[in-house]
């Protein structure tokens, strides 16, 4: 194998080639994820709503309260006008089980892809796979009250897949690729699971993430911008169409 000087062995060049896991970790440079502390501290900040309104809420037996009525996702209602609804499911949770999950995968995508991507883009990012997982429920799943971060945190996971192809890791070389198959795999496979959520939050974030996560010579300055804002109109647009239908 030839080399800028002299040359070097096959097996020499490939032992001293960085692991997927070096390259992943170095991706992951760390500093302090502010975005996504935040965005957990909203979703505590509900839950905590919901016990003081229904303590029964928040726990295993998962009765509705009436802060889940208020906040939840249902295509009625957004008939009526109330498109915060939109935003605010994304925030709210049925069960601690389905809170813990969530925030526990939040932190641990947040972790990686904040540092990545800076904050802005990272909650750019975010708003827009939570948005697209909302479209996607009103689009899927007409009937039901629909909440939970689980949209946004799939959108998270697509993009940290892309991600890493972009820098030359395969995703399931890491935990990344594992995570999000077997993640869809329980989506299509447990009773009560939002499937237009799961799958509306992966499109949103995976659209998003081919101009967040790509090289910066790939596209204009704006695009990483602009991309996140597009689809997160286009999730809006389609949620507002078919719930007048």
């Amino acid at each position: 194998m030839q080399a800028s000087v002299g040359s070097h062995c096959v097996d020499c060049a490939r032992q001293a080639r960085p692991s997927a896991t070096f390259k992943a970790k170095a991706w992951n440079a760390r500093q302090i994820t502010l975005v996504t502390y935040a965005l957990i501290a909203l979703n505590v900040a509900v839950m905590i709503w919901m016990g003081i309104d229904d303590p029964a809420s928040i726990g295993l037996r998962n009765s509705i309260s009436g802060v889940q009525f208020d906040l939840g996702l249902a295509r009625g209602l957004l008939a009526d006008g109330e498109w915060y609804r939109l935003v605010s499911a994304g925030f709210l949770h049925f069960g601690i089980v389905h809170f813990a999950f969530n925030m526990l995968l939040l932190f641990q995508l947040g972790q990686l892809l904040e540092p990545a991507i800076g904050r802005v883009r990272f909650g750019l990012l975010y708003g827009a796979a939570l948005l697209g997982g909302s479209a996607g429920a009103v689009l899927l799943e007409p009937r039901g009250l629909h909440g939970g971060a689980s949209g946004a945190v799939f959108g998270l996971m697509a993009a940290a897949a892309v991600g890493l192809r972009y820098r030359g890791i395969n995703p399931f070389s890491t935990s990344i690729g594992p995570l999000l198959l077997i993640n869809l795999l329980l989506t299509f496979s447990i009773p009560g699971i939002s499937i237009g959520g799961h799958l509306g939050g992966v499109v949103a974030g995976g659209a998003v993430s081919l101009v967040v996560m790509a090289p910066p010579w790939k596209f204009p300055k704006w695009a990483p911008y602009v991309a996140p804002v597009a689809v997160a109109l286009i999730s809006i647009g389609v949620a507002v169409t078919v719930s007048r239908m």
